[in-house]
């Protein structure tokens, strides 16, 4: 196993930037000319072609100046409402999944088209706090990428436990990413856990230019039975927005027969309802008040903060970005990857496997890759979301 700092140095600034929310739009003349860079890589591909096996090192200024692991941390630590209380008080089971579907939804994030976020190094870690959730990833495998979230919040019995590996495909025109793994919300005061998955993420580049989330999400609670099943579109083919970023499906009970109970209908960008077959609907979901006007985590302990943490591994390339000094970004990003393969080689010439801190990792060929943490909770962070 790396030494703690190995991975990068102390010195290095941390570098927060802003979480992606419902006002990121496109700078329009910076995504035309990603999208002529991106065409000039992927014009000989074929349909279908794996996009990991693309030994292609992206430059700094395809990126937004976080990692990934920071963009999946962000959808659980930073909303504008409290999603998760809304689930641990829900009065029925039916409500409770309800609560849950919209949570889900929660973590559907806009991004910007054309620019992408860092991949996450091996052993990079990311710890932030809100309130009393204390939110925790790894990146707990490189080859494929692989990473990992734990999440508790003792005072609300909560816990999540997140598996996440990408596999984005060359489409001819689109490169679509099926986020594979599953996602785990425990409601301990129910004694209720929510398995579910997560729709893909498909970059679109003819006949118009856009990032959407598409695909189905089922969403299952084996101690009551109940099964929620939801369906991501994105934009039309002509990209009209009018029915874009539609979200429906069901909520039904698994016994001897199925019985639908709910109707779910909406947008993931706008609102979303729960429709009972009585006529009663309730909004179960409103991006307006969950993605708006966000708030910057920030570093209340800079002595507490690893090296392995993302703001810290990619400060000085995040710093180049932010302040468009492409040279400087690019020489840090450079440094970073370098590091990397140093480190490789080391562990091959001493025959040692690296093995994550904070996570067992497990793959078999029924399930694909899965991941349990260490510890029971997660402690507070050095970086937290103000309230």
């Amino acid at each position: 196993m790396d030494p703690e700092g190995s991975i990068g140095t102390r010195c290095n600034p941390i570098v927060i930037a802003k979480p992606m929310s419902l006002e990121e739009e496109s700078d329009t003349e910076r995504a035309s000319n990603l999208l002529r860079q991106a065409m000039t890589i992927i014009k000989d591909l074929r349909p279908g072609f794996d996009l990991i096996k693309l030994k292609y090192k992206a430059p700094p200024n395809f990126n937004i100046p976080k990692s990934h692991l920071q963009c999946f941390g962000e959808s659980v630590y930073c909303s504008g409402e409290d999603m998760l209380a809304k689930c641990n008080a829900a009065g029925s089971a039916l409500e409770r999944l309800g609560a849950v579907v919209g949570w889900s939804i929660s973590t559907t994030r806009p991004l910007i088209f054309g620019a992408f976020p860092y991949n996450p190094i091996l052993g990079e870690t990311h710890h932030v706090s809100r309130g009393t959730l204390n939110v925790l990833l790894e990146q707990v495998s490189h080859h494929p990428p692989v990473a990992a979230l734990h999440a508790t919040d003792e005072t609300n019995n909560i816990e999540m436990i997140w598996c996440h590996y990408l596999s984005p495909k060359y489409r001819g025109t689109s490169v679509e990413t099926e986020m594979c793994g599953k996602r785990e919300l425990k409601l301990l005061n129910h004694g209720e856990t929510y398995i579910m998955n997560c729709p893909s993420l498909v970059f679109k580049f003819i006949p118009t230019k856009a990032f959407e989330w598409s695909g189905k999400v089922k969403i299952q609670c084996i101690e009551t039975a109940l099964t929620a099943e939801i369906s991501y579109k994105g934009l039309s083919f002509l990209g009209r927005k009018s029915n874009s970023r539609a979200i429906n499906g069901t909520i039904f009970a698994q016994s001897f027969s199925i019985k639908n109970l709910c109707h779910i209908d909406g947008q993931w960008d706008r609102s979303v309802t729960m429709k009972y077959h009585n006529g009663n609907a309730k909004v179960i979901y409103n991006a307006n008040e969950v993605i708006s006007n966000l708030k910057t985590p920030v570093v209340v302990d800079p002595k507490g903060v690893k090296a392995t943490e993302s703001a810290k591994v990619w400060g000085e390339v995040s710093q180049g970005i932010l302040s468009k000094d492409w040279k400087k970004a690019k020489k840090a990003k450079m440094a970073v990857e370098e590091r990397q393969r140093e480190l490789a080689k080391e562990r091959e010439s001493r025959k040692e496997t690296w093995v994550p801190k904070h996570f067992k990792l497990s793959y078999s060929k029924e399930n694909g890759w899965d991941c349990s943490p260490i510890q029971s909770t997660v402690p507070p962070a050095p970086i937290v979301v103000p309230i």
